[in-house]
């Protein structure tokens, strides 16, 4: 039996008109769907009623599906000779997990296809007005997950990216934002940097809090800023009050 193809999908950021235009087509044609907790209901309601959706979302210690099983699940299915998309929220190889069930395809000989899809990390900070970069400002972005800032998984050096970039741009880090920022002033970054966190980014419920280095994590749980959100810090967030145009809430 000729093995089945996988194709991993990035889904965007939540706004269903950032989806891409192969996304669009290979969804409307699936017969097998492995979606994440962050795609909207709007990209979702493109899948055809007959297809299979397999539900396999995630969210920071709780794990519908454990990452292996997901892995297995794929693996498993491209054997049985099926054609399997797998949907993720953002972009499939930045922080999506993507590169891991790669690996897995590959290691089983599976044929795949990687979709792009656009990251939070860009997107959600463009909907707020801020520009990662900036001839006055800013000429270096560091991407950089937050998960592991509070549990100790794997190491992100600090200080070394603090010294090293104009923008940090964080993901998955509102839960550990207390960590984060404590790691960032013991590592010399001025207490007055200023800091935005985008919450729900590129959706109609998207809402911005700005504030400095030394106080936001405060801020932000008196706010009740809630996960998915995207933290910004260095010198572009001040222009996101002079170039703000998507009409949402600002706390």
């Amino acid at each position: 039996m000729d093995h089945g193809k996988v194709f991993l999908i990035g889904a965007g950021p939540g706004d269903p008109k950032l989806l891409t235009v192969k996304a669009t087509e290979l969804l409307k044609d699936a017969k097998i769907v492995v979606y994440d907790r962050l795609v909207s209901e709007e990209i979702l309601r493109l899948i055809p009623d007959h297809a299979e959706k397999i539900y396999v979302g995630k969210k920071a210690g709780k794990h519908v599906v454990p990452q292996e099983k997901i892995t297995e699940l794929l693996v498993e299915k491209a054997l049985a000779g099926e054609n399997v998309v797998r949907l993720k929220g953002g972009d499939p190889f930045i922080f999506g997990r993507g590169g891991e069930e790669a690996e897995a395809l590959a290691d089983n000989n599976i044929e795949f296809e990687v979709v792009p899809g656009v990251s939070s990390a860009v997107a959600a900070p463009m909907y707020a007005g801020i520009p990662l970069t900036h001839r006055d400002y800013a000429s270096s972005v560091a991407i950089v997950t937050g998960h592991q800032a509070g549990d100790g998984e794997r190491i992100v050096h600090w200080a070394e990216i603090a010294k090293s970039v104009d923008t940090l741009v964080i993901l998955m880090g509102v839960e550990s934002l207390k960590s984060i920022t404590e790691k960032l002033l013991e590592s010399g970054v001025n207490p007055s940097t200023p800091v935005a966190i985008i919450e729900r980014g590129t959706s109609k419920h998207q809402k911005t809090l700005t504030g400095k280095l030394g106080s936001i994590a405060k801020e932000s749980e008196e706010k009740n800023v809630q996960p998915p959100a995207v933290i910004v810090i260095g010198g572009v967030v001040e222009l996101g009050r002079k170039l703000s145009w998507f009409k949402t809430s600002r706390r």
